[in-house]
């Protein structure tokens, strides 16, 4: 019999009243106790990036696609442009609950940083293998992407939170965006002059092109990299921006444990404040309205990760989250969202899964034979290209819900 089954669980377990017997203790539970801060919605937020770089990243074909999951090409969004934003939110929003749960267990400052260097170097060495995969011509692989992004801006915002206080990470934040607006606005690019937001004439571009050179990214005729290397400063303003949305719902979640024990009927039923889904509602709007402004003299732009980009980008991640932290925390509507959280439990796993299985059924040519052949001979080019897609966000799905079933958690 297992040790862990439910006859020897039965025959491990305490007496329901007295007080133990001197010299027999309480046996402790096997099992992780559940985190009071962690938030369902969080989790799903989450999950809804993964699920969505998983579906706008793997379409039958990338000659049929319909509008909204293509991105702007240049200046502009579209739906799919939220996607990345929303994952480097959600990291900032998850650092506020993990370091906040590491620092009351006793962890110092400079363990959390050092953990955060080690995080970033796997998380970076992941994209840099994915970003080789399957042939590894190290001439010319690519060194930035989208987990180098994740990596370097997640380092830089942990290394502000752990050592700066709230109000000068804030500062920071600012000072990040305003001072990649100067740059962008007011930095002479050789042969092009200050102010040249084109692909090839803006200064991010330039910088990536001499710190790169046959690394930098193909996409775009190797003129710019749409995650290089001075667009990442703002990137970290992305960060923090969930850093304070997880703090905000932290702090109101300590309030409303404090007035439930005060006051039990000041409290909804599920031990949630819908007031705090309509804060972030109200900020949101107001950051979205903000980016917009911002857009009449500095464009709203994914590839450079404008300052514009980034108030417009993170107002939506408040209000997206909200609308979630409403229907799943303060309403309890739970069951629906689950797959969400699956997917959230293991977001780096499935992304880099995701990823070398798609780069390896090119290898293999069958890419495109399994769209034509399963998909598109049915559907048609643009419907069978999107049904491809959302085979993959199920296929990855399967796979995230039984990882999260079975409670196993590849940490990185």
């Amino acid at each position: 019999m297992s040790a862990d089954s439910p006859a020897s669980a039965r025959s491990r377990r305490p007496r329901a009243c007295g007080k133990p017997t001197a010299g027999r203790p309480v046996a402790p539970s096997r099992r992780a106790p559940r985190d009071p801060d962690r938030l369902a919605s969080l989790d799903a937020f989450r999950g809804l990036a993964v699920a969505g770089m998983i579906l706008v990243n793997n379409p039958g074909s990338w000659d049929h696609i319909y509008a909204p999951l293509r991105h702007a090409e240049w200046h502009g969004a579209t739906p799919t442009d939220l996607i990345f934003p929303f994952f480097l939110f959600g990291v900032g929003a998850s650092m506020s609950f993990s370091f906040a749960a590491r620092r009351a267990r006793g962890d110092s400052r400079a363990a959390l940083w050092r953990h955060g260097v080690r995080r970033s170097a796997v998380i970076y060495l992941l994209g840099l293998f994915m970003a080789a995969y399957p042939h590894f011509d190290l001439a010319t692989v690519r060194l930035t992407g989208v987990l180098a992004r994740i990596a370097l801006a997640y380092l830089a915002a942990a290394t502000l939170v752990l050592f700066l206080s709230r109000r000068a990470v804030a500062g920071a934040a600012a000072a990040l965006l305003a001072g990649y607006w100067a740059l962008l606005a007011l930095a002479a690019v050789p042969g092009f002059g200050p102010s040249d937001l084109s692909p090839e004439g803006n200064l991010a571009a330039y910088v990536d092109r001499l710190l790169l050179g046959p690394h930098i990214w193909r996409g775009g005729g190797g003129v710019y990299d749409p995650e290089g290397a001075l667009s990442t400063l703002p990137a970290v303003a992305s960060v923090l921006g969930g850093l304070f949305a997880g703090d905000f719902l932290r702090a109101r979640r300590h309030g409303v444990a404090s007035a439930a024990a005060a006051v039990p009927s000041a409290v909804g039923r599920h031990g949630a404040d819908g007031r705090a889904s309509l804060a972030m509602v109200l900020a949101g709007a107001g950051l979205i309205a903000g980016g917009l402004a911002w857009n009449v003299v500095l464009p709203v732009n994914k590839p450079l990760w404008t300052s514009s980009y980034v108030a417009w980008s993170t107002g939506w991640a408040l209000v997206v989250l909200a609308v979630l932290h409403w229907v799943v925390d303060v309403r309890g509507l739970r069951k629906w969202a689950r797959p969400l959280v699956a997917y959230g439990a293991n977001p780096i796993l499935v992304f880099v899964a995701s990823g070398l299985l798609a780069k390896q059924l090119i290898a293999w040519s069958l890419y495109s034979r399994i769209y034509e052949a399963a998909f598109a001979s049915w559907a048609g080019p643009v419907n069978g290209s999107l049904a491809f897609a959302g085979a993959a966000v199920v296929l990855w799905l399967a796979v995230a819900w039984v990882l999260h079933a079975r409670r196993i958690l590849i940490k990185v």
